[in-house]
């Protein structure tokens, strides 16, 4: 190397630190630092060797190391983290070690061991966005990886990087799809089932991703609205995307009986689609087929598939059932872009995410004022607003989401999607539990296969004060998307309805099992917590109520009411005494 110049090379970097680092020491200084001392002992080095990485430098809380290959540097992070879930398995949450890791491929700068570089930087602040316990990667890793690893990964969207001038795609790793063959086999059920996995994008634009996946999600609504038929739900169905998969094991994991598989590319005004049925017990092609048309003629073009696949699986199939099942969501083509587009957005599940699918709904509706589907998602937006905390102004943010609602309503009589999110965002905004009852069963009535509408009318019996009824539903919704990495919010809600029934155990263990899932589920957090207390576990009770408010402050048992929509006045007071035992403020 001649005198002066910089050592380069490209390389993968990994960035992690530790979540809640200064929690953790202001509860027990020396007892954080010697398990952080044991975890890189016992855990983090021999990883890092196994896969040769190269420690770089090391803080407090966090630690930078290089790698040759990005395989192997996703490799270890994976690893690290199955290892680290092992480990806090039992632990209490407070005493929980949880990493975020992020990765990059980038070139980087050598000076006397270190390494410098706006990759460099780039890899930290994917790992400030990761979650804990999670791993988030850059496009550019991503290419390297996808398709070469037994993970599953989510697209995030470009992410304006703090100290980042342009924008940086973040793909977000599915953790919980790594150990494939640990995943149980379910049994068939009675009727035909299949499950639509995600079409390949052939379009030669990352950026029509999501007129691909609003294609399929068609598609899967379409199929479901098929009472003889048992179809997997969109999140379950979603978790092989961007991945080689052998249907044999997707049937196995789906519990179905068919997979369809196909590629949608979209080009100017036209669009092509192509699919293949296959038989999952035996992997033979049942049919293939491809399908063109015009832009306009897009929802022929979805009904065409759908007949296919209806041809397939029953010859006999009454011509009006397949009719039926054949709807037009909206006349403009545009207002139907802005919604799959909204969608994307929605599926994100971030603040900004949120706010980004709520002005593309409101620009589906400008274009077309009785798009009845618009109308639901927009509402059930404001359903999650409330949930996370993030509405700026309460009452006006409620009172818009029933409006919303009510539309949703009037215009979707035979719209299972609209009435589904219009029941729920009527029970949980407006707290209006007759009418959401209704409105749910008759979605459930249209379409018995949208997992979303049996969460919901879990969620609403639960309310009502029928937890039995409720666990039924709610039984019914895991079935029907046993993959889902959403899954935390049946947990949660599994975990209400054993609490209104009064089995606190119960309600508590799936409370963790949420938690699990998604360590930030405020509505799990304080059914442990009110379950615990009247269990008398009133230390694991001021841990569960420590943690909520620490993700919201404003917390206080004269609010539950209105968080919390039970009818039951005894179910209410029980709520409440147990979340006061538990020490949450009055």
């Amino acid at each position: 190397m001649a005198e002066g110049r910089l050592e380069r090379r490209l390389a993968a970097i990994v960035a992690a630190d530790v979540a809640g680092y200064s929690r953790l020491m202001g509860s027990d200084e020396e007892g954080t630092l010697a398990a952080l001392k044991a975890i890189q002992r016992d855990v983090i080095d021999p990883k890092i060797a196994e896969h040769r990485g190269r420690i770089v430098k090391t803080t407090g809380d966090g630690i930078l190391i290089e790698f040759a290959s990005v395989v192997d540097a996703l490799r270890c992070a994976v690893e690290v983290q199955q290892a680290m879930a092992k480990r806090n398995a039992g632990v209490p949450g407070d005493g929980r070690v949880a990493f975020r890791i992020g990765i990059n491929l980038c070139d980087i700068i050598i000076d006397s061991g270190d390494i410098f570089g706006d990759g460099v930087n780039i890899a930290a602040r994917l790992e400030a966005i990761a979650e804990p316990e999670g791993i988030c990667i850059s496009e550019d890793a991503y290419r390297q990886v996808k398709g070469k690893l037994d993970l599953s990964f989510e697209d995030i969207g470009e992410r304006q990087l703090k100290n980042i001038g342009a924008p940086v795609r973040a793909y977000r790793v599915r953790l919980g799809r790594t150990t494939r063959a640990s995943a149980p086999t379910l049994a068939l059920p009675t009727k035909p089932s299949i499950a639509v996995l995600p079409f390949q994008n052939m379009s030669g634009d990352p950026d029509q991703e999501y007129f691909a996946d609003g294609m399929v999600e068609e598609i899967i609504t379409a199929l479901s609205r098929m009472s003889w038929l048992f179809v997997i739900a969109r999140n379950s169905s979603f978790t092989y995307k961007n991945r080689i998969v052998d249907v044999k094991q997707v049937g196995q994991e789906l519990g179905v009986r068919y997979v369809l598989e196909g590629s949608v590319r979209k080009s100017s005004n036209r669009v092509r689609v192509t699919g293949q049925l296959i038989d999952a017990a035996t992997a033979n092609h049942l049919w293939a087929d491809r399908f063109e048309g015009g832009l306009e003629d897009i929802f022929d073009v979805q009904d065409r598939v759908t007949m296919s696949v209806v041809g397939a699986i029953a010859p006999k199939l009454q011509q009006a059932e397949i009719e039926r099942t054949k709807r037009k969501p909206t006349g403009s083509l545009d207002a139907y872009d802005y919604f799959l587009r909204g969608m994307a957005s929605f599926y994100q599940w971030t603040k900004e995410d949120n706010s980004e699918a709520l002005r593309l709904f409101y620009k589906a509706i400008e274009l077309d004022p009785d798009f009845a589907s618009a109308f639901g998602m927009a509402s059930f937006s404001y359903v999650l607003r409330k949930v996370n905390g993030w509405m700026a102004h309460p009452t006006h943010e409620t009172a818009e989401g029933s409006r919303l609602a009510q539309r949703a309503a009037d215009l979707g009589k035979d719209d299972a999607v609209a009435l589904g999110t219009a029941g729920q965002t009527l029970a949980y905004l407006a707290h209006d539990l007759d009418s959401a009852v209704a409105l749910i069963d008759r979605a459930l009535m249209l379409n018995p296969n949208l997992v979303a509408t049996w969460l919901f009318s879990g969620w609403v019996r639960a309310w009502l004060g029928e937890p039995e009824v409720a666990l039924e539903h709610l039984k019914q919704a895991l079935r029907l998307s046993p993959l889902d990495p959403l899954i935390f919010r049946v947990q949660g809600a599994i975990a209400l309805a054993h609490f209104l029934a009064g089995h606190y155990d119960e309600a508590s263990s799936w409370a963790e099992r949420a938690l699990q899932n998604n360590s930030r589920f405020l509505p799990a957090m304080l059914f442990a917590a009110a379950s615990d207390a009247l269990a008398g576990r009133l230390t694991e009770a001021n841990k569960a109520v420590s943690r909520a408010s620490e993700i919201d402050a404003t917390l206080r048992v004269s609010i539950i009411r209105d968080w919390t929509p039970l009818r039951r006045a005894d179910d209410l007071a029980r709520f409440e005494d147990g979340l006061r035992k538990a020490g949450l403020p009055e």
